[in-house]
């Protein structure tokens, strides 16, 4: 399980390089849950009815029906996606008030790849050739996203985890910063109380992730108070650790989200 999500973790992390500021949707939970709640909007419209369109107050009010947000934090967040192109205006509407909405196909090009790490990481658990049918159906992205959103806003495990994992997710980027963590155990060091990673400084774990260094060292601080996370030697020039616990619950969630979207394959994929 570790090495299939190390690997998972992996390509999530090229996701971000590759083009971190649409990957800031997903920046914290909040966000990461209101980006699901768009996409599955945009893909269950009917484009020959305009009462399905994806708009600012269906949005809304989809985010205040799964209590993600605010109001005002749900329409800043779609202020902001249109300003970065996350998502787009239609041709004008002949209701002028409505401003229907899409997704870019570089946002859709992105989420294909979250979806691509997932199915490759429940195939390499089982054997299986969920990605294979995947990429042979690109166009059941449509089905298959939206199922996966409503599992994820229904799964306790994902919307509320354990301490540490919850003190991250609500940091900018603080799943990128789980995953960067993560991904640089060694597999064989899994099962030690206190499991070392690849990261030694905190500037340059602070650059990567384009956050303040003293905002990071703020969280890290907090995470070393729960006994989360420390250093083997001396602080900032020493290998950092996380805990089993940490380390697990960090897992938890992964084996969470891994249900659902292989619930929601089954759903779109149903054995013969």
């Amino acid at each position: 399980m570790h090495r299939c999500v190390q690997a998972q973790s992996l390509a999530l992390i090229q996701i971000y390089e590759a083009s971190p500021r649409l990957a800031s949707v997903f920046a914290t939970q909040q966000r990461w849950l209101m980006g699901h709640v768009g996409l599955a909007l945009h893909f269950r419209r009917d484009p020959s009815d305009h009462r399905t369109e994806l708009t600012t107050a269906r949005f809304i009010e989809a985010i205040s029906r799964h209590s993600v947000a605010s109001r005002n934090t749900a329409e800043a967040f779609i202020k902001e996606m249109l300003h970065y192109h996350v998502v787009e205006y239609l041709p004008t509407h002949e209701d002028g008030r409505a401003r229907p909405f899409q997704i870019t196909a570089a946002t859709v090009k992105t989420f294909t790849g979250w979806v691509t790490a997932h199915l490759q990481t429940l195939d390499s658990l089982d054997g299986g050739g969920r990605l294979t049918t995947f990429l042979a159906r690109p166009y059941m992205l449509s089905r298959l996203q939206p199922l996966v959103a409503d599992g994820l806003l229904s799964s306790q495990p994902v919307r509320e985890p354990k301490q540490t994992f919850s003190l991250f997710i609500w940091l900018d980027n603080g799943g990128i910063v789980m995953d960067r963590l993560m991904s640089g155990i060694d597999p064989d060091h899994a099962g030690l109380d206190r499991i070392p990673t690849s990261v030694v400084s905190i500037a340059e774990f602070a650059n990567w992730l384009k956050l303040s260094r003293t905002h990071l060292s703020r969280k890290l601080r907090d995470a070393e108070d729960l006994g989360s996370v420390g250093w083997l030697d001396q602080r900032g020039h020493s290998v950092m650790w996380v805990s089993r616990q940490f380390h697990q619950e960090y897992m938890a969630v992964q084996a969470a989200k891994l249900a659902i979207v292989e619930a929601a394959f089954s759903g779109c994929f149903p054995a013969p």
